[in-house]
């Protein structure tokens, strides 16, 4: 394929539509193999030489769901830190995460860590977890770090620029996603990444995210090799 994004970030919905369609009693199986189709769309991803792949798993809304589904995601993340970590270990995946990572139990949060650091090594591609995460919340959080420099005299208010402001969000080690994919035929963007998708191309696919394979992806990545990303230029620049 031409073209290749090199961030692509994906919102993972239906899980809980897919579980209910296929008549179990409650979403817990939906989101049992979502796990399964994020495998799919990362080793894929890796394969086709995407070096950044963030995934929006478990958003800051996501604690008012029902206990119950709260705490089995809660162990579906554990689990599957550590079953998973062969696979990343195999594709050269280094796994990262973002978002009120505190806001995690702790044995979710110690499962997290670990796996982050055996793949520390792994130069492929980075597979970020965006976990107990909110776009306003990332935002509301920087503004706060620039006004403790601001008040420690290590920056002046009026020389704050959009780079500064990069650099104290959480995802200040990261590029800009070029692309974002959210599944199930929902069309908004969810508090995810508000500031860093400003020109990233959207796709929205009517898939059901445990249903999502590599041609689907591949099918969002051809989307996005046919679009023209001006950047607030005109055609006829971009071509001269």
């Amino acid at each position: 394929m031409k073209n290749i994004p090199q961030h692509v970030a994906i919102i993972m919905d239906g899980n809980g539509r897919w579980a209910k369609k296929q008549g179990f009693a409650t979403r817990v199986r939906g989101h049992e193999l979502g796990v399964e189709a994020l495998r799919r769309a990362s080793t894929g991803a890796a394969e086709l030489g995407i070096r950044f792949l963030t995934v929006y798993a478990f958003s800051e809304e996501n604690w008012q769901r029902p206990k119950a589904e709260v705490d089995a995601l809660m162990n579906i993340l554990m689990t599957s830190l550590s079953k998973e970590l062969p696979v990343l270990q195999e594709n050269g995946i280094r796994l990262h995460a973002i978002g009120n990572l505190d806001a995690l139990p702790s044995k979710a949060r110690k499962q997290l860590d670990a796996t982050r650091e055996a793949t520390a090594g792994n130069t492929r591609m980075v597979l970020t977890l965006a976990l107990s995460y909110g776009s306003r919340q990332e935002l509301t959080s920087a503004v706060r770090v620039l006004a403790e420099k601001a008040v420690r005299g290590e920056l002046q208010a009026q020389s704050i620029s959009e780079r500064d402001v990069a650099q104290a969000l959480w995802t200040h080690d990261l590029p800009d996603p070029e692309l974002v994919i959210r599944t199930s035929g929902e069309q908004r963007i969810s508090n995810f990444l508000l500031w860093q998708i400003s020109y990233a191309e959207l796709v929205f696919l009517p898939v059901l995210w445990p249903d999502f394979s590599k041609e689907d992806l591949v099918s969002a990545l051809s989307t996005f090799a046919g679009r023209e990303r001006r950047l607030g230029k005109t055609s006829e620049q971009l071509h001269a």
